[in-house]
């Protein structure tokens, strides 16, 4: 294995001093991982009644039909089995991110996943959103303190999914708008989801730029954070979902497809791993 990653390495070095490629090196498959952000990668309402189903978390789930980062690594070296690890909590929003971190760290993982700013932007009204700004400071403060804790880690940070999308193939769906009002779900994009008023119009789309925003944010940090840091490219924020994705418990969580679509759009975008076998 050994001489292989050192081949790769040799290989990168030669097409990156021609200029004529930018590709990085296979990594070794991880030996602990560890899922950090919000509900989305605990599996909430993907099995149950409003519960979290780890099991069927995108990251470190052990699900067969979500076919899980850590099931797809797992199946690569045997060393990972039975060590992911999952942090997320629901309603985390990057304020918690450093707090998961450190547990993390703690753990010894070597390859974590983050998928954190949902929250973030799903607050009670607009003006409550967590600035772009903050948003950095605490993305960059978390991976500080991972890279500073775990340097050997590898870290992948999913896109937030667009939440306009959400009110835009549910709004018309009286259920799903029942369970958003009634249970008050994101209301800074989809209180009044009936509503074509131009206020209500800017406002989506307010929300949709600080969700994009909050997106390049955390491309900046993961560039900042060096090739041991990759992004999803806004895979899952461009991805064409419906409510067939999600689940009909609250129809804002993904629900087990869902998380089998979030696994394969961010596995196939993120590190080329190398086979021990």
């Amino acid at each position: 294995m050994i001489a292989r990653l050192g081949s790769a390495l040799a290989a990168v070095a030669v097409l990156t001093a021609s200029g004529t490629a930018h590709a990085a090196p296979a990594q070794p498959v991880p030996e602990v991982m560890a899922a950090l952000g919000d509900s989305i990668s605990t599996g909430f309402n993907a099995c149950g009644w409003y519960v979290s189903c780890t099991s069927r978390s995108w990251s470190a789930g052990d699900n067969a039909d979500v076919r899980s980062h850590y099931l797809r690594l797992s199946k690569l070296s045997a060393t990972l089995r039975e060590h992911n690890l999952n942090f997320a909590a629901p309603g985390s929003t990057s304020a918690d991110l450093l707090g998961q971190v450190r547990k993390a760290v703690e753990a010894k993982a070597d390859y974590v996943t983050v998928l954190i700013g949902a929250q973030d932007a799903c607050r009670s009204t607009e003006q409550a959103m967590t600035s772009v700004q903050t948003y950095r400071q605490r993305m960059d403060t978390a991976l500080a303190e991972l890279r500073a804790g775990a340097p050997r880690a590898r870290v992948f940070i999913a896109s937030i999914p667009d939440l306009r999308r959400l009110w835009q193939v549910g709004r018309k769906n009286p259920i799903a708008r029942t369970f958003w009002t009634l249970g008050r779900v994101c209301p800074s994009m989809l209180a009044d989801p009936t509503s074509t008023k131009r206020a209500d119009t800017e406002r989506r789309n307010r929300v949709r730029a600080r969700v994009m925003a909050y997106n390049r944010a955390a491309a900046q940090a993961c560039a900042a954070y060096g090739p041991a840091c990759r992004t999803d490219g806004g895979a899952i924020f461009d991805f064409p979902f419906t409510l067939d994705h999600v689940s009909k418990w609250d129809f804002f969580h993904p629900n087990s497809t869902g998380q089998r679509v979030l696994a394969e759009q961010t596995f196939k975008r993120g590190f080329s791993w190398i086979d021990p076998r």
